[in-house]
């Protein structure tokens, strides 16, 4: 489908924000608003909310993406992700002015994005947001990074064979090593709760949350592991991840940002594909094309 893209200015709080809209030709009634993790531009790591934005608006949906207070070619003060809901609640508004066939909103975040997302509903219970699309959501403490790594980066040690070369060798300082890793694990064994905040906050939006939610998990990388560590350890997400309006794509291999073409494109046709159903689950007329199965694609 044909699209073009507009930049856009719209206020909040006293700010001016800037944006591009990626608008179809036939705009569906299902939006994207796309929040950009800090501290970074609309554009994202290597393009990726620009070629994201371009394949969903190709496939029907108009998407929003902006910099907001503080970043990009916004004004104001830079801010952390617990603090734009405001921002978020003004791209909304702004999608919806431009086109006024929007009815529906999907926010769509990556990491600290995908955390505010969550942030801005449970702070708001915006009935306009029908759905969330998640990505190695941040739940980052000092507890649940000690014990990922404990887990993943310790234990992965030992199984290479240059850690044994230079520990036989010598040239391994061992008590360093093993300083760092009790340190490491005296933190892991600290009680999740003690560090509940923001991430409870989360798990609350998800526990309520009526509309569909799509987690997209990368194979290799510590934020979704420490995501699902911590899912698994924290009372309050205790069930989360098995409720029946959450569906749970993990893809093999790729890293942090989805950073190469494959994996760039299995986010794309992942989301393509959630999408459309997301459009049929609430009654919505919509264009988008189904993509092939995708064998670096894991359903669960």
């Amino acid at each position: 489908m044909n699209y073009r893209e507009e930049p856009i200015r719209f206020a909040c709080t006293g700010e001016a924000l800037f944006g591009i809209l990626a608008r179809p030709e036939k705009t569906a009634e299902l939006g994207i608003v796309l929040v950009v993790g800090g501290p970074q531009t609309r554009v994202g790591s290597h393009r990726q909310f620009t070629l994201l934005s371009r394949a969903l608006a190709g496939a029907g949906s108009a998407v929003l993406r902006f910099d907001f207070r503080g970043m990009g070619d916004s004004t104001g003060e830079q801010r952390n992700f617990e603090a734009i809901s405001p921002d978020i609640g003004a791209a909304i508004d702004a999608l919806q002015a431009a086109c006024p066939t929007v009815g529906k909103i999907v926010l769509w975040g990556l990491c600290d994005a995908a955390a505010a997302s969550l942030l801005y509903w449970d702070e708001t219970r915006d009935k306009r947001v029908a759905g969330l699309c998640l990505l190695n959501p941040w739940v980052r403490s000092e507890a649940t990074l000690a014990k990922t790594q404990v887990k993943h980066y310790y234990g992965q040690r030992l199984l290479q064979k240059e850690f044994w070369v230079k520990l036989l060798s010598g040239r391994l300082q061992v008590g360093s090593a093993m300083t760092g890793f009790f340190g490491k694990l005296k933190q892991a064994s600290a009680k999740i709760a003690d560090s509940l905040g923001f991430q409870e906050r989360m798990a609350r939006t998800l526990r309520e949350f009526p509309g569909r939610v799509l987690l997209i998990l990368s194979g290799n990388d510590y934020t979704a592991k420490e995501f699902l560590e911590y899912a698994a350890s924290a009372a309050p997400w205790s069930g989360i991840l098995e409720r029946p309006n959450l569906e749970r794509i993990d893809i093999a291999n790729a890293d942090h940002t989805f950073s190469s073409a494959a994996w760039r494109g299995a986010v794309e046709r992942s989301c393509m594909t959630w999408l459309k159903d997301q459009s049929a689950f609430h009654g919505i007329k919509a264009s988008i094309i189904l993509p092939v199965n995708d064998p670096g694609i894991c359903r669960k």
